[in-house]
């Protein structure tokens, strides 16, 4: 069951490093969780969709260094890297946008259910992203 839940992981980290958002949903359990970095907290795939949309409006990002950990029995996931992006259009309530470049560590937990993932939790430094795309 380990394998399976890393390979899930790893599947969905390919396709967002692809920009596939498609890729990405068909991962998601319909009413996966996503635990927004220091924000709210979302469910449902539509949810998710409408969040990858923004992304691809907002940021372009690639993640390198994966590190993929798992609990033994699959049912619990992690995953440390580094995000490399552009700031291509102010999100809300973030400083303009006129494409500031960023490097930063980040992480994600994830609930794996079924053999999809029920549950997303986002992190990365907030401030620490704030600092290179003020200008």
């Amino acid at each position: 069951m380990s394998d399976a839940a890393r390979d899930v992981i790893q599947r969905y980290y390919a396709a967002f490093n692809a920009h596939d958002d498609q890729g990405m949903l068909r991962l998601l359990t319909e009413d996966v969780v996503h635990d927004l970095n220091q924000g709210g907290r979302e469910t449902g795939r539509d949810a998710f969709r409408a969040f990858l949309q923004r992304m691809a409006r907002c940021y372009r990002e690639q993640l390198t260094d994966l590190v993929i950990m798992n609990t033994a029995d699959g049912a619990r996931g992690a995953c440390e890297y580094v995000v490399h992006g552009t700031y291509l259009q102010a999100d809300a309530g973030l400083p303009p946008a006129h494409g500031q470049r960023y490097v930063l560590p980040g992480g994600a937990f994830f609930t794996l259910r079924g053999g999809m993932i029920a549950r997303v939790t986002n992190y990365y430094d907030l401030p620490a992203w704030l600092a290179q795309v003020r200008c």
